[in-house]
């Protein structure tokens, strides 16, 4: 499990940004189970076979059922809360993604993690910064990562 980075206010969050600690680490291993892949599925409406027909994807091109990769991109939250812990303000806000791309399907039974640094962080209105994270999610055993991105979120005082 990682070491949580763990910062009081915006003023040490711009402080963590400007330091080597600025690589916030590798977060705890989160396995990526069928239940998961079909609970996913059932709140997209994306039931496409190679993520929850076992049998069938078995036959496919991976071998087993993979996970849809915007699953493998929402557990970024949970993965990055493992690695920064801001206290102090009043409101944290997903703002969005300058890219993402995934590399590497993840198959079901596999344990993903992220690496991330914190990029940057900036002023933005109304009392608040914006923090730009680089973030790979890792598949454990798998040369390449399952996703790679940048992410962009906000806290407010």
């Amino acid at each position: 499990m990682s070491n949580t980075v763990t910062v009081n206010g915006l003023a040490e969050l711009k402080k963590l940004a400007e330091t080597d600690e600025g690589a916030l680490g590798t977060s705890g291993w989160i396995e990526i189970t069928q239940d998961r892949v079909n609970t996913f599925a059932d709140a997209t409406g994306d039931h496409q076979w190679i993520h929850v027909d076992a049998r069938k994807a078995a036959a496919g091109p991976f071998g087993a059922p993979i996970a849809h990769g915007y699953l493998t991109l929402s557990l970024f939250i949970p993965l990055f809360t493992d690695l920064l812990d801001v206290q102090g303000v009043t409101t944290k806000v997903n703002y969005g993604l300058n890219k993402v791309r995934f590399p590497a399907p993840v198959k079901v039974g596999s344990r993903i993690r992220l690496t991330a640094r914190l990029a940057s962080v900036e002023d933005v209105a109304g009392g608040g910064v914006q923090i730009t994270v680089n973030g790979t999610i890792e598949i454990e055993g798998h040369p390449k990562p399952a996703a790679v991105l940048e992410s962009l979120s906000r806290f407010y005082a």
